[in-house]
């Protein structure tokens, strides 16, 4: 397994005639990686030639007031990882590398990032797709994979891609679970044991709003105060969303039958914010 740290030597690989010949499978992380990841990358493995993974905690898409001094950083197992996975190239570049002291350009996709997580999180997505633009133009791979688990994201990023024309096709994998249902996160190691029992109640409300539209509900406004009064049960949660949105425009859904939605919530259960969703066809 290869670790490359400068954007130059990356570039020297990548245009390497062994490499450019190669079909390449990218997964960007932050590292603090877990069962989650792993499954990305034996995605990524099962369909490439070459896997590249990006190991990058990105400034640019944390607020003042967020996590990112203390987000996870685990380099050692993250490499261990990667390497029993069967990965080829990790990129580690240092923040300074990816943004230079005259470093100007950020690149915005507009209307899918303003709800939701972008209303939360004001300047993350712009973080995400300024650090994308610059890993996918690096590493020009054949296909991108991703986890649903940031389904947003995933949908930002998508147009991303269709905007720029990168030649990339994205590939989204399921969120990996808990047994009891809680997504898994690199945050999730700083959850309290109280607070690890509370946490499942997020994807209990989603799966409470995908049990009623499976069942006959039509209505979206019904199905979103029914989410919400489940995790209102749970005091020691603070909702900071919990809605019924179409899934490829993120909108507030207007109507239910036949449609294809996204259930998604965002709450904090003191600092560790957690975010889960559930894609829904509904029936006709």
């Amino acid at each position: 397994m290869r670790i490359v740290r400068a954007i130059r030597a990356l570039r020297q690989w990548r245009q390497a005639p062994s490499v450019s010949v190669q079909r390449i499978g990218y997964v960007p992380t932050m590292g603090a990686l877990h069962a989650g990841h792993r499954a990305l990358l034996q995605r990524a493995r099962s369909m490439s030639d070459v896997v590249v993974v990006s190991i990058f905690v990105n400034p640019l898409q944390f607020g003042p007031s967020e996590d990112f001094a203390q987000y996870p950083r685990t380099r050692a197992a993250d490499l261990a990882l990667c390497r029993d996975v069967g990965v080829d190239l990790v990129f580690l570049p240092s923040t300074e590398a990816l943004y230079p002291a005259d470093f100007q350009t950020s690149v915005t996709v507009s209307r899918l990032a303003q709800r939701w997580e972008g209303a939360c999180r004001p300047t993350h997505f712009q973080g995400v797709t300024t650090v994308m633009t610059k890993l996918l133009h690096l590493i020009q791979p054949q296909w991108t994979v991703l986890g649903q688990k940031d389904y947003q994201q995933y949908v930002v990023i998508r147009q991303l891609v269709k905007d720029l024309n990168f030649a990339t096709a994205l590939v989204m994998c399921p969120t990996v679970r808990e047994p009891d249902g809680l997504a898994l996160s690199s945050r999730n190691r700083y959850l309290t044991p109280i607070q690890r029992r509370h946490a499942p109640a997020l994807y209990r409300a989603l799966r409470l709003g995908q049990g009623m539209i499976r069942n006959g509900q039509r209505s979206p406004q019904r199905i979103q105060r029914a989410m919400t009064e489940l995790l209102q049960d749970t005091p020691e949660l603070t909702i900071e969303y919990i809605a019924v949105a179409d899934a490829g425009t993120l909108e507030p859904a207007t109507t239910i039958r036949g449609a294809r939605l996204v259930l998604l919530g965002a709450v904090r259960l003191g600092s560790v914010r957690l975010i889960d969703n559930i894609l829904v066809r509904a029936p006709r």
